[in-house]
């Protein structure tokens, strides 16, 4: 083992070498053997978790790095699978490792080395250590900081801590949050105790400055000013906000505003709202719609991330312990929104205002119409889309087609952590709101006409 790179514990290490070893046209094949042979799960999806974040650098957090942030959408996907299918998104995500790996050495080739064992804070230490070294923006201390930290503390208490620290900042258009969300439900599927690497990674992760030569612990930067707004704007939020009501024309009130509000109006906007009432699900409809709407407007990677982004953020304000840290994540949430608008002006395509539209065909042809209209005019399948929602209370037949369009003609990690958050998030929404989100999820989701992967066949193959 190289002394230059960090050991992972025995038992994985040798399938980690494997993934990281092994040339890509031969990987796939090579696993495949191993799990005719009994290779579990489990274990795959640990030793492509932790070959990712020693071979990949997460900084920027996104482009190559979706080879680790797409790991727990791959395996979300994977959960929904009929099991002739199931590894498909696994060792889909293999390739895409392979690929990311080469970026990676074509960048300089980070690796992830050992741990300085003497810089380790002990353990009564580690904690306010790693707080210090967060607010101060200090990658090493950080690191030796969360080794101690990880070391001695409890999954529910780091996701606390981690939580707020991906929502600080809107540097890599939301990735931090979705890394956070991502790693610590990784986590739970692999077992917690290889947690550290990826916590060491985690935390690299989100000091990432995209590139910013002033440290914006000393400095007054754009990307900054939500959170430390957001900080002084909680403290307005009334006790007793978590009983509101739910309130259809606040969800409406506050999707007019994210067409033309800025990030300040709708955290005011949403403080307003909690302390007239509203209930906070009725903000997070308006703001998982508002994404949805996005996509519609201006379909592509920067309103596709409001969507996932939103997704991680609901995800932590579910999980947190903290009173503080779920407004913060609330008031967070609705502040990037406008952020990933930017100045684009208003089409006047609404989702709330989208009409359904009846298919032709009837039952699963009406599924296959609707995948087949992607690929023509997206406005009108998604029309129909609300059309067949309308019609049939089960969503179950649209998630299970679009989903298995991911797996045939999906070529890029954004495919796999859409498709897997819009699923996710359409459970949670109330209606109207989670047909309409739906229903905007076309103009992105695959279509039925578009080309088949090359990897299908391949991986069916290797499987035997």
């Amino acid at each position: 083992m190289p002394p230059h790179l960090v050991r992972f514990h025995p038992e994985i290490e040798p399938l980690v070498r494997l993934l990281e070893d092994t040339p890509r046209e031969r990987v796939l094949e090579e696993v495949a053997a191993r799990v005719r042979k009994g290779l579990s799960y489990r274990e795959v999806l640990a030793a492509l978790m932790l070959a990712g974040v020693r071979s990949v650098q997460p900084r920027p957090v996104g482009f190559k790095f979706h080879a680790v942030l797409v790991v727990n959408s791959a395996h979300l996907a994977s959960l929904a699978s009929p099991d002739r299918e199931r590894w498909l998104p696994i060792f889909w995500a293999i390739d895409q490792f392979k690929s990311s790996q080469a970026a990676n050495v074509k960048e300089g080739n980070w690796l992830m080395g050992p741990v300085d064992e003497s810089t380790v804070p002990q353990s009564h230490r580690a904690e306010q250590a790693f707080i210090a070294a967060m607010d101060n923006w200090d990658e090493a201390a950080a690191d030796a900081a969360i080794v101690g930290l990880v070391r001695t503390t409890g999954a529910n208490k780091l996701f606390e801590i981690f939580a707020r620290y991906g929502a600080r900042d809107f540097r890599d258009i939301g990735h931090k949050a979705i890394y956070v969300a991502n790693s610590f439900r990784t986590l739970e599927v692999i077992g917690w105790h290889h947690a550290e690497p990826v916590l060491r990674s985690l935390a690299y992760a989100l000091l990432d400055r995209s590139g910013a030569k002033e440290n914006p612990a000393k400095a007054d930067l754009p990307a900054d000013r939500p959170f430390r707004q957001n900080l002084e704007a909680v403290k307005r939020i009334r006790e007793g906000w978590l009983d509101g009501k739910a309130n259809e024309g606040a969800t409406k009130d506050c999707l007019q505003a994210l067409r033309t509000g800025s990030a300040s109006d709708l955290s005011d906007l949403t403080v307003k709202m909690l302390n007239d009432g509203v209930a906070p699900q009725s903000v997070f409809d308006a703001m998982f719609d508002g994404a949805g709407e996005m996509l519609m407007q201006a379909p592509g990677i920067v309103s596709l991330h409001a969507m996932t982004f939103t997704n991680a953020i609901h995800y932590a304000w579910h999980h947190v312990q903290s009173d503080e840290t779920r407004r913060l994540l609330l008031l967070q949430n609705a502040a990037f929104l406008p952020l990933y608008r930017g100045e684009r002006p208003d089409k006047g395509i609404h989702i709330d205002t989208l009409e359904p539209m009846a298919t032709q065909a009837k039952g699963d042809e009406a599924v296959a119409e609707i995948f087949a209209e992607i690929g023509k005019d997206r406005l009108v399948a998604a029309k129909k889309m609300l059309g067949y929602l309308k019609e049939h209370s089960n969503a179950g037949p649209i998630a299970d087609a679009a989903r298995r369009l991911v797996f045939l003609k999906g070529n890029n990690s954004h495919d796999y952590k859409f498709s897997s958050a819009v699923l996710e998030d359409h459970e949670h929404l109330s209606q109207p709101w989670r047909d309409r989100l739906l229903a905007a999820s076309v103009f992105y989701f695959r279509g039925s006409g578009e080309k088949d992967n090359d990897l299908v066949q391949r991986i069916h193959s290797a499987l035997g």
